[in-house]
This record gives structure tokens, sequence and C-alpha cells, in this order.
């Protein structure tokens, strides 16, 4: 068989053991196994990267653990506006959307737009009608909603705070969810979707939706997904600076992505994490917070999950 690889994340941030409910604990990692267990399934058959971030991107959308999909956190005007990206390194392709209220799986949608238009980008309404002559699943605004992300919105409506995904003082995440693939044909990708932070106003977009910030992937570099504090990650360009560093600098993906999250996103005073795979098939997982929902499997070794640092 030849090589692939295969990595995923549920999110960074204050994830302390601690705090975790064993029965907590176990829901998370059951959830990262099935969807790591879906791309992996994909690629062992010589299915395709692309197809295998999808995949496991829809599994963890459709989890009301993750911030992304149903589950998603609200913005100040109890709403949810959701923003996703992919992108192909074979041709350096890509789909991305923002603002998204109606789509039951925005990654599909930005796979659609990639396959499907010649566009990259599009954006609430837009990518709404997009979708409709796409015959694209859609659901009332209400599918997203949990009561756990209501209550974590009216603790803080009527302040001027918005937060990064958490579930209370002591558990909070950054609820970014991502994927990246090295498929047996030696093709890259990567995908990442997210529901946004809670509170937010003014339709504020992260790095999640933005093509080099929170998604790249280039076929004979690697395969980037983000997750953390967007707005650092848009101002390094967080996912193409790990490439750059690979391409040009000539460093191993592990010392690319290392220098990213230990340097330059906290010097500029940001956290968060990355996943990563380059061509050889090797992954990377660095976060600089407590804990990283990640997970990693390859043709040569079983599935393996990880919460804590």
């Amino acid at each position: 068989m030849k090589k692939f690889a295969f990595a995923l994340h549920g999110g960074a941030g204050t994830i302390l053991k601690s705090a975790m409910t064993p029965e907590k604990e176990k829901a998370y990692r059951n959830a990262l196994s099935q969807a790591l267990s879906a791309g992996e399934s994909i690629l062992k058959h010589g299915g395709s990267a692309i197809d295998a971030v999808e995949k496991a991107v829809i599994e963890m959308e459709n989890s009301a653990l993750f911030n992304a999909g149903y589950g998603s956190v609200f913005t100040h005007d109890i709403s949810h506006e959701l923003d996703a990206s992919i992108m192909d390194g074979n041709g350096r392709r890509a789909g991305a959307v923002a603002g998204i209220k109606r789509i039951k799986n925005p990654i599909s949608l930005c796979r659609k737009i990639m396959d499907k238009s010649e566009h990259v980008f599009l954006l609430a309404e837009g990518a709404e009608a997009f979708a409709r002559e796409e015959g694209e699943e859609l659901v009332p605004e209400s599918y997203y909603s949990t009561d756990s992300r209501k209550e974590q919105l009216l603790k803080i409506r009527d302040s001027l705070k918005t937060q990064l995904d958490h579930a209370d003082d002591q558990l909070k995440k950054f609820g970014t969810v991502g994927a990246v693939a090295l498929d047996t044909a030696g093709n890259l990708g990567a995908a990442t979707s997210t529901g946004g932070i809670t509170n937010k106003r003014f339709s504020r977009v992260g790095d999640t939706a933005i093509i080099g910030s929170g998604t790249y992937a280039e076929n004979g570099v690697c395969a980037i997904s983000s997750t953390g504090w967007g707005e650092y990650f848009i101002r390094c360009v967080a996912a193409y600076e790990v490439a750059a560093l690979m391409k040009y600098g000539k460093m191993s993906i592990e010392d690319a992505a290392g220098k990213l999250i230990n340097e330059t996103i906290p010097e500029m005073g940001g956290d968060g994490g990355v996943i990563g795979v380059d061509q050889g098939g090797n992954i990377t997982m660095p976060f600089n917070t407590e804990g990283m929902y990640r997970a990693k499997v390859d043709s040569e070794s079983g599935p393996q999950i990880y919460i804590y640092r």
C-alpha cells in the first residue's frame, strides 16, 4: 500500500483534565474517533485527500460537541454565522464561505464552490443562493442551536465582551474543527469549519474562511488547518506561513509549525494551534494552549487520539 496520512482537530484552548468529566471526555474521544475513521476509510481504499478531509469535517459539523455546524455558538443578535474553507493541494484549488446561516454542512458548500464555480470565496446570502442552485441541504437557523450555546451567550450578552468557544470559565476552547490529509496518489488536502465566537458583532469573520490563514494545501509542500484566536492567524497569514517556511526556508513541517505556534503567534499576543501534514506523510499538531482536541492516523500506525498537553 502506498503511504497515506491523516490528522484532524476539534479546537484548542483551556482544556483541563481537572475540569473534564469522564463522561464528557469519553464523548469527545468517541466523536474524534468517528471523524478520524471516516477520513481513514477513504484514504485506505485509495480515495482522495480532499474527500477525506471533507468527510471528517462533516462528521464534526454534525456533532453538538464542536463549534461548527450543529452546536455552533451564538452571535450578539442571538443568531448564527458560520465560516468554512477547503483547499486541494493538487492545483491549489479552493472554496470558502462566511456568514452562513442556513447550510447544514458549510464545508460541503465550500467543496461545491471549489468544484463547480469559477469563484473561491462566497458570502452570506450569495453563498446560500449558490447553495440552492447546487441542491445543497438547507436547514432553519434553529438547527444549529443548543441550550448550552444559548447559556454561553446569555452570560455575557449585556457586556461588550466576545468569547472564544467555551463551556464554562474553566473549560474554554477555540471551537474550530479541521482536517488535513495526504492520499496514496500523493495529493494533499485541508479543510476547516467554525461557528465563530460567542457574542460576536458586526459580522466578524475569523481566519477559518480565509485561504492562507485558516486553511492551506499545496502539493509538494504541506496541508495545514488552524484553530485559535482568528485575528492573529489572519494577521500573519498563519497556514501559508508554515508552507512558506518549508518552501523557501527549507524547514521541516515540525519546525515550521512549531515556529508559528510557539514564537510568531504568541509574540503577537495570540494563541491556538495547527495541524499539518507534509508530502512525506509527516504529521505535526503543535499548540500553545492547555489542550487541543486532536487525532491522527497513517498507513503505518494506528489511530491516536489526544486532548491534553
